[in-house]
């Protein structure tokens, strides 16, 4: 019984010690401890919840936010080298520019769920290492392209190699925490994307310095020596993340016990509110639960919220610095400009998902913030004057980075089944993200400097995803109005512990958060 186990109890062991077989032992014992009929909440009454998640949030989140820092650095910063003068060296046009930013989200999509299946099967310290490697080598290397089809290709492996990331980390979270603390622990890494943003100007300001050391352009040195930065990174990475909760060295071994119990059980209706047997989240590994995913309507709607937000989201941070150019700023400052867009936009992401996982709702803030958008854009689009333009932009990114954290939050709160919601959760970004595909499209060069079309489509797709975010809300509520008629009379009974735990999302005795 996890009660027996001593507090003071920890390892003085690197995380990478656990290897192979003893690492897979551990978690069984650890799981089994976690699930033994006679662990209760009770059993834990002793230990302090938020000293444990505040031992969690030092360990994970700092590590998976200058992940996604890199991550969105070396995916957006394409924009950064435009301005720098990238399209004329390459002698491209426009539309080959644009072809360049589409392709990536074509093999990015592709690789998202394998990439998922794997990151639990090969652990998160050896995987996510592993593809940053990958993609800081293929950045690197696009500092050397000398025409529109090197570049063309090097953005397909940059989409390959870079699939897994956002997606790993937002499963490797639910790993550890529950749902009502998702969203925090999302923004927290996720508004690295925002600092990247303002980072990203900054450090291309800076680097485009460097134009001619080694006869090579300004913009080439942005390439090389962020993909460099990713590598030495990525090796770090290699001994800081840890894997899952069971085999945390940083946790004693009751505590370890108390943050899987609190996982298992979550989303369920507990024993010691309904006197009813526990049901515990499926962990092992089965087709079925990946075919579940695939169809669960509930994805594919998110998947049209998701789009309202990262259309506008890819569409700030491909062309917002020629945006801001091309109101007649020069190009550094232009990079500088978008620095207050992205910070203050950071800091709201954190303030609203603190609030949301406190009162434990996701829909109001998502329909918010895109209502918040939808004025944003209709600023963009019905002015000529600078400032209410750059105003427009500012409020839309305000919008957007508070949303997006909510938006992938809700989804994996209402998936059941780790291998489950780690396919959901790839489904979602890898066809959502397809809108980076079309927002790639949206701002092209002949609509400069009012962009009106872009704006427009963007205008267009946040009113869609209202409407999709309206329909799950509304879906959600009565699903969980007739669970609990259910529950009230007696029809939870008709199946066994086990056939609920199968059921995951879809069983009588779990509830959508709306």
């Amino acid at each position: 019984m996890a009660g027996n186990h001593e507090m003071s109890m920890k390892t003085n062991v690197g995380h990478h010690e656990f290897s192979g077989e003893k690492l897979r032992d551990e978690v069984t014992r650890i799981d089994t401890l976690a699930t033994a009929p006679e662990t209760t909440l009770e059993s834990f009454a002793d230990l302090d919840e938020k000293k444990i998640l505040r031992k969690m949030d030092m360990r994970l989140i700092p590590m998976l936010a200058i992940l996604y820092l890199l991550s969105f650095l070396d995916r957006g910063n394409i924009g950064n080298a435009k301005i720098e003068g990238l399209q004329e060296d390459l002698g491209m046009s426009s539309d080959e520019y644009n072809w360049c930013l589409t392709v990536f989200f074509f093999t990015y999509a592709a690789f998202e769920v394998p990439s998922n299946l794997v990151l639990k099967r090969l652990r998160p310290s050896r995987w996510l290492p592993f593809i940053m490697v990958a993609w800081g080598a293929v950045m690197t290397l696009m500092g050397i392209v000398r025409n529109f089809h090197g570049l063309l290709i090097a953005r397909l492996f940059l989409g390959i190699t870079e699939a897994g990331l956002y997606p790993g980390c937002a499963y490797y979270l639910t790993m550890w925490y529950c749902r009502h603390e998702l969203q925090l622990r999302q923004a927290m890494f996720f508004s690295a994307a925002s600092i990247a943003g303002a980072f990203s100007g900054l450090l291309a300001f800076a680097i485009a310095k460097m134009d001619g050391i080694g006869n090579l352009e300004g913009w080439r040195w942005i390439f090389i020596l962020e993909g460099l930065a990713t590598v030495i990174i990525a090796v770090v990475a290699f001994f800081v993340l840890h894997d899952f909760p069971e085999t945390a060295t940083f946790l004693t071994e009751k505590e370890r016990e108390f943050v899987v119990f609190r996982l298992k059980y979550q989303g369920q209706l507990q024993v010691e509110e309904h006197g009813r047997p526990q049901v515990a989240q499926a962990e092992e590994f089965e087709w079925r639960y990946v075919l579940a995913a695939f169809r669960d309507w509930q994805i594919w709607v998110n998947i049209f919220v998701y789009w309202g937000i990262v259309c506008p989201l890819y569409g700030i941070s491909f062309f917002l610095p020629s945006i801001i150019r091309n109101l007649g700023y020069s190009a550094s400052n232009a990079q500088l400009m978008t620095v207050p867009i992205y910070v203050t936009a950071a800091i709201l992401s954190l303030v609203f998902a603190f609030i949301s996982d406190r009162v434990e709702k996701r829909s109001p803030f998502v329909i918010s913030f895109l209502l918040v958008m939808i004025v944003g854009f209709s600023m963009c689009i019905s002015s000529t004057d600078p400032r209410v333009v750059y105003c427009g932009v500012f409020i839309v990114a305000c919008a957007i980075y508070p949303a997006f954290p909510g938006v992938v939050t809700w989804l994996s709160n209402n998936l059941a089944g780790s291998y489950k919601r780690g396919a959901g959760i790839a489904i979602q970004i890898g066809v959502g993200n397809l809108g980076g595909a079309m927002a790639s499209n949206f701002y092209r060069q002949k609509d400069s400097p009012q962009y009106r079309l872009g704006h427009g489509l963007e205008l267009a797709f946040v009113s869609i995803s209202i409407i999709a975010a309206l329909i799950l809300a509304v879906a959600y509520g009565a699903i969980n109005k007739k669970r609990d008629r259910i529950i009230r009379e007696g029809g939870e009974a008709q199946f066994t512990v086990e056939e609920l735990s199968t059921r995951g999302d879809k069983a009588v005795t779990f509830r959508y958060m709306i």
